[in-house]
């Protein structure tokens, strides 16, 4: 992949309107929309995650009027968490035509959000759209300038943005506690397999699942292992990535890597495309960045992000995070007491960026994680997968990427 032709602006995202996101982070306060002003709002996508923050909003006083899904059976049950008032759709424009939805949850397969965005904020309707924001960098900088043809509020499912833990840890790093930091790495291990679930095909519109994507025959592994396929997905590169690389570039106060390198592969998820083990390193202009990943293996299971300072280190995860002072006073197999430890747990809970979403909705003020951020953090990734793919050093240049053997 040469230089794809996008201009400096386009391409890096340097239109007025970045970084709006950024310039206000209020923590949770558990407000809801009470009974004279209760949103009205369609899901899109119905398969579990789609289910699972459709709860976390009704729980905030939003009300599910439409459900829309390929799949009867996630339809179905979309429509039971909806209270089984909501009307059921197979074509999500006919939901967005309906003039009493306020705004939209955006759960689909990654290669349908940009169509499905881009629509819904041309339709009227604000939108949360689960993240990764985008497939590609190109559609990330046409998500970005559509959304901002409009007024609508539109929220990246990126909840770190919204987590009280990292917001007060972000206070401690804001501050200089760990001094000039020199290497960050982030981490995600599990031991998974691919989902065998039989997939009834006389419910599911397999031409309309695919949708932007190129045509192919029905394949139950690839409809239950979408993330997995690179027709659907930039893998858990850009799915995973995109939550802890976001915390990355948020902390260290930068957009965008001056280049990356990837190398990762296949080992157990067979028959996957995308990577379920790999190891990507980031150059920035003044520190270095690596996003390690492996599906085979749960050992410290979750996810991690550690900043390496010249005056301290702070590492976070699930549980919170935790700040060690230079010198390290500990050896591999013991670590000593950390002059700042908080665990609160729970620092991706969804709630405290829904809320900031509702909030928004009604203020008509920017979220904490807009388009703008979104495409920023995606970006990251999709350089490194531009990478691997290519087996070479993929850099960010002002004409687009240009990869370097």
């Amino acid at each position: 992949m040469e230089s794809d032709g996008i201009n400096r602006r386009k391409f890096l995202g340097k239109g007025a309107a970045v970084g709006l996101g950024v310039l206000a982070h209020p923590a949770f306060n558990g407000r809801v929309f009470g009974a004279n002003d209760r949103l009205t709002m369609g899901l899109i996508g119905a398969g579990g995650r789609g289910r699972g923050v459709m709860q976390g909003f009704i729980e905030q006083g939003a009300e599910f009027a439409a459900v829309c899904d390929a799949y009867e059976v996630n339809l179905d049950l979309g429509i039971e968490g909806a209270a089984g008032t909501a009307k059921g759709y197979r074509d999500y424009r006919e939901l967005l035509a309906r003039k009493d939805i306020d705004a939209v949850l955006i759960a689909t397969p990654e290669h349908w959000h940009c169509r499905q965005l881009m629509d819904s904020v041309a339709a009227g309707k604000d939108a949360y759209c689960e993240k990764p924001m985008s497939h590609s960098i190109e559609e990330g900088v046409e998500m970005v300038e559509a959304v901002r043809k409009t007024d609508r509020i539109v929220q990246i499912g990126m909840q770190r943005r919204s987590s009280p833990g990292i917001l007060e840890a972000k206070k401690l790093f804001d501050g200089g506690t760990l001094g000039e930091v020199d290497l960050v790495r982030a981490e995600w291990y599990w031991n998974i397999s691919l989902r065998t679930r039989p997939v009834i095909r006389e419910k599911l519109d397999w031409e309309r699942f695919v949708g932007p994507a190129p045509r192919q025959p029905f394949d139950a592994v690839r409809f239950r292992n979408w993330r997995y396929f690179w027709d659907f997905s930039g893998g858990n590169m850009t799915d995973q990535g995109t939550h802890l690389i976001d915390v990355i570039q948020w902390f260290m106060g930068v957009t965008q890597p001056v280049a990356a390198v990837n190398y990762g592969s296949v080992y157990k998820l067979q028959p996957s495309e995308t990577p379920d083990t790999f190891v990507a390193t980031f150059e920035f202009p003044k520190f270095t960045c690596s996003w390690t990943l492996c599906y085979s293996n749960s050992f410290e299971d979750g996810w991690a992000i550690t900043f390496q300072g010249q005056k301290a280190t702070m590492e976070m995860c699930e549980a919170g995070y935790r700040i060690y002072p230079e010198p390290w006073k500990g050896d591999h197999f013991k670590r000593p007491e950390p002059a700042v430890e908080e665990l609160p747990g729970g620092l991706t809970a969804t709630g405290p960026h829904i809320a900031n979403f509702l909030e928004c909705v009604k203020s008509r003020k920017q979220p904490n994680a807009t388009v703008e951020i979104g495409h920023q953090a995606v970006r990251t990734l999709h350089l490194a997968n531009i990478a691997g793919r290519k087996k070479a050093r993929a850099v960010l240049k002002e004409d687009g990427v240009s990869v370097v053997a």
